[in-house]
């Protein structure tokens, strides 16, 4: 397999971080872009994850949707139309 080179531009505090990672595993940092370049193409798609950035009293709320929800208590039922949604509102 022949190689070539890949340039990319990316922050210096990222690339730091990464060879660094990359080390304390073990691995050359190509090593690992390689990897990811090779998972893009298998898999066609890329994978963001990201930590959450709701506000805590979303987050709060949420929170007790999710219990509640759990709980069986303040669910509706499902609506077959707009109307009987609203008829179930006006109550």
């Amino acid at each position: 397999m022949s190689k070539t080179v890949l340039n990319v531009k990316t922050d210096k505090e990222v690339k730091r971080e990464a060879v660094k990672v990359a080390g304390e595993i073990g691995i050359p940092l190509s090593t690992v872009v390689n990897a990811f370049l090779k998972e893009f193409v298998r898999e066609r798609k890329i994978t963001f994850f990201a930590d959450s950035l709701t506000r805590p009293n979303i987050a709060a709320m949420l929170k007790k949707a999710s219990a509640d929800y759990r709980k069986g208590k303040n669910i509706s039922s499902i609506f077959s139309s707009p109307q009987k949604i609203s008829s179930f509102l006006k109550r």
